[in-house]
């Protein structure tokens, strides 16, 4: 198979898909490698890297997509791209499809065969593609969190970890999974005051037997969000319902129960948010606020980190890429179910629920089309 990798173009996104060592694995496993020249800069890989490991490289983008079977990817494709795709092209990447119906509809209408990061999904329920990059984000969220509090940036003028006599900051956490876990972690380190708040009893039990004493727990409803965000310092939202839409948990009218310079982080903005006030920003423009509560929304938070986030998502994407290339995408989703979880779309039909919710599309069973692949 001929795979391509060219520059990620979206504002701010320095990752690239490939590492010149997953680069050199594809092409000792007899396929080959295209990429555009200067993708892998902004990680710090230089093309040198790249030829060594003998990959091809191309001036272009157009040139790597017109040549390619298969697209990899860090995040969905924009504007500029989408004229390139075409019918059967495998696109493996970060789609977010639920939170976006024009891109949605531009891959529906090429007809690619979507393979989204995101709801590849284990039979233990793990998603082992999107779990590097929330462990990166969870992380970042504090980091950033912590920033936008000082007074200087906007924020309530609030330390964090506090200081011998002074209480440390309050820091609320919508959701206990990893993204949640990551943040509660780094928050915890800082010395914070750390609130959970997930839906999930065996989560939050889990989460109360291994966090330090400074992280508590608590069931998530409507009446305690509102009570927990009075007096927090910095929110960040981490829910995720694979593939679709994030479920809002904090309205608009809510923001007149915090302080002025509250600080809210919501990682789920590149699902549409579970803060009804938010919107994608950059890591050039990333805060606005709206009735003077700090909101923080870039969508590619990894992205800022992009050599430490490249090599943790090539180490997870690797071993897919390399069953998707030597079985073709038919062969290794039957064989793998982790794997045909994340087909969003094949040839111009939907499948994934989530997505067909999300814009009131109709869902096919990606299983008749794998079978009717596999019979002819």
């Amino acid at each position: 198979m001929l795979i391509g990798v060219p520059k990620e173009i979206k504002p701010d996104e320095y990752r690239v898909a490939l590492t010149p060592a997953g680069a050199e694995m594809l092409s000792q496993d007899g396929h080959n490698v295209v990429m555009e020249r200067g993708a892998g800069l902004g990680s710090g890989f230089t093309d040198d890297f790249y030829a060594e490991a003998g990959v091809g490289l191309l001036d272009t983008a157009e040139e790597v997509w017109a040549q390619a079977d298969m697209i990899m990817k860090v995040k969905e494709p924009i504007h500029q791209e989408l004229p390139h795709m075409r019918d059967g092209q495998v696109i493996l990447t970060y789609f977010h499809f639920a939170a976006d119906e024009s891109l949605t509809r531009a891959c529906l209408e090429a007809g690619v065969v979507a393979i989204a990061y995101e709801t590849v999904k284990l039979p233990n329920g793990e998603l082992p593609l999107l779990t590097p990059m929330s462990e990166v984000a969870g992380r970042m969220a504090v980091q950033e969190g912590a920033k936008y509090l000082e007074k200087p940036q906007g924020g309530l003028g609030v330390l964090l970890g506090g200081v011998p006599g002074v209480l440390p900051g309050k820091v609320l956490i919508l959701g206990g999974g990893v993204v949640g876990t990551n943040a509660a972690k780094m928050a915890a380190g800082l010395g914070s005051r750390v609130h959970i708040m997930d839906i999930n009893l065996e989560r939050l039990r889990y989460l109360d037997d291994v966090m330090p004493a400074n992280v508590q727990v608590l069931f998530s409803t409507r009446y305690a969000i509102r009570k927990q965000v009075q007096d927090a310092d910095l929110i960040i939202g981490a829910v995720l319902i694979p593939g679709a839409k994030a479920p809002r948990l904090i309205n608009r009218e809510d923001l007149a129960l915090m302080r002025p310079g509250t600080v809210i982080v919501d990682v789920a903005v590149d699902q549409g948010g579970c803060v009804e006030t938010i919107r994608p920003t950059t890591h050039q423009d990333p805060v606005y606020l709206v009735d003077e509560v700090m909101h923080y929304g870039v969508a590619n938070m990894p992205g800022g980190v992009p050599r430490t986030s490249t090599l943790a998502l090539t180490n997870s994407t690797l071993p897919y890429a390399l069953a998707l290339a030597e079985k073709g995408w038919e062969q290794a989703c039957l064989l793998d179910s982790a794997l045909k979880a994340g087909v969003n779309m094949v040839h111009g039909q939907v499948t994934c629920q989530g997505v067909a919710d999300a814009f009131g599309m109709e869902c096919h069973d990606v299983n008749d089309l794998l079978m009717g692949s596999a019979q002819v």
